[in-house]
C-alpha cells in the first residue's frame, strides 16, 4: 500500500482540537490533504486552526446540533470547494451506575456519541458520494462490543454506533462511499477529564488510533476494510 498520498482531498474531522482528532487532523495534513476541525468552543478552535497551519480551517460546532453539523459541512465545501473524508470522532462519556445517571447525561452521551455521527455523516454524504471515491470513519470505542459497570449510556451509544456504522456502509457503499469503524481501548488522552501525557505509556497513543485511520484511507477503492479493532499489547494483569 505504501505511503497514503492525499493530496488534493479534503477531510473534516470532528473533535479535531485534541488527542484522537488532533493526532488524525496532523495524520492527514502530512499526507497531503486540507483539513476542516471542530469544537464546542472558539478558543479551542482557534488556536488549533493556527498550529495546524494554512491547509487546516477550525470551525465551532456543537454536534448534537444537527443545524450546526450541516452548517459546518457548508463552510468546509465552502472553503476548499469538496468534502472526500469525514472522521467522526467528537464524543464523550459519563460513567456511573444507572441509578445515578440523569436523563440530562444520558440524553448527552446519546446525542453526542450516536446523534452527531448521524447528523454529521447525513449533511456530508451528497459530497462524499460526489467526490467519487469517499469515506467517513467512525471512531467509536472497544466498549462498542464489551460492556462495563458504570457504562450505561456510553456503552449504549457506542453499541449504537456500531450498529449505525455497519448499516451505513450497506446504505451508502453504491454511492461510491466506504464506511469504517474504529474501535481502540485505553488511550492516553483527554478523554473524561484525564490528561494527556507526552510519554509512551501501556496505553495505546494518540498516534495509534490515527495511524489506524490513516492505514484504512490507504486501501484502493475496490477494498474495504470495514472494523478495525486496537488494542493495548500489554494492559496491566488483574490480579
Amino acid at each position: 500500500m505504501g505511503t497514503t498520498n492525499l493530496t488534493g482531498k479534503v477531510a473534516l474531522v470532528t473533535g479535531g482540537t485534541k488527542g484522537i482528532g488532533r493526532a488524525t487532523a496532523e495524520h492527514l495534513l502530512a499526507a497531503g490533504a486540507s483539513v476542516a476541525v471542530c469544537a464546542r468552543t472558539g478558543a479551542e478552535v482557534r488556536a488549533a486552526e493556527v498550529e495546524l497551519g494554512d491547509r487546516a480551517l477550525g470551525i465551532v460546532c456543537d454536534v448534537a446540533d444537527a443545524g450546526a453539523c450541516e452548517r459546518m459541512v457548508e463552510e468546509t465545501v465552502a472553503r476548499f470547494g469538496r468534502l472526500d473524508i469525514l472522521v467522526n470522532n467528537a464524543g464523550l462519556g459519563i460513567f456511573k451506575p444507572l441509578r445515578e445517571m440523569s436523563v440530562e447525561e444520558w440524553q448527552l452521551q446519546i446525542d453526542v456519541n450516536l446523534g452527531g455521527v448521524f447528523y454529521c455523516s447525513r449533511a456530508a454524504l451528497p459530497h462524499l458520494s460526489a467526490s467519487g471515491d469517499g469515506f467517513i470513519v467512525n471512531i467509536a470505542s472497544l466498549a462498542s462490543r464489551h460492556p462495563f459497570r458504570g457504562g450505561t449510556g456510553y456503552n449504549a451509544s457506542k453499541y449504537g454506533l456500531l450498529g449505525l456504522t455497519e448499516a451505513m456502509l450497506l446504505d451508502v457503499r453504491y454511492d461510491d462511499v466506504r464506511v469504517s469503524i474504529v474501535m481502540p481501548g485505553s488511550v492516553d488522552t483527554y478523554f473524561n477529564g484525564r490528561e494527556q501525557v507526552p510519554e509512551r505509556t501501556w496505553r495505546l497513543h494518540v498516534d495509534d488510533c490515527a495511524s489506524a485511520v490513516m492505514q484504512l484511507l490507504s486501501y484502493p477503492k475496490e477494498a474495504h476494510v470495514s472494523r478495525v479493532e486496537l488494542r493495548p499489547s500489554h494492559p496491566p494483569r488483574k490480579a
